[in-house]
C-alpha cells in the first residue's frame, strides 16, 4: 500500500472515510499507518435535493484508521464537472 501511495504525494486525491465523508486535497504525506496529510482540503457534502457543497478544510489529517478508500483525481476531468448540478445521496458509515 506504501509503495501505491507514494506515487500519489503532491497529486489530488479523494479519501472516502469510514464514516461517510469525502475530503478532496493536495496529498503531503503518509506515514507507515496511513495516516495522511492534506493540503488545500475540502469535503465534498452530497445532497439528493441541493447538489454538492464544499466545504473548505485547509490543512487536513485523517487517521489511517478512518480511511476507507483513497483514490487519485484526475483534476483536469474534476475541474470541468458542475457540482451544484450534481444530486447523491450521502455515503452512510461503516458498521464493523
Amino acid at each position: 500500500m506504501a509503495g501505491t501511495l507514494e506515487s500519489c504525494v503532491n497529486q489530488t486525491v479523494a479519501i472516502v472515510t469510514n464514516d461517510g465523508r469525502i475530503i478532496v486535497g493536495l496529498l503531503k504525506g503518509f506515514d507507515q499507518t496511513i495516516n495522511v496529510i492534506l493540503e488545500n482540503s475540502h469535503e465534498r457534502v452530497y445532497s439528493s435535493a441541493s447538489g454538492v457543497e464544499q466545504v473548505a478544510l485547509g490543512l487536513y489529517i485523517i487517521r489511517g484508521d478512518n480511511i476507507a478508500v483513497i483514490g487519485e483525481i484526475d483534476e483536469e476531468m474534476d475541474s470541468t464537472l458542475d457540482l451544484s448540478e450534481i444530486r447523491a445521496e450521502p455515503l452512510n458509515a461503516i458498521v464493523h
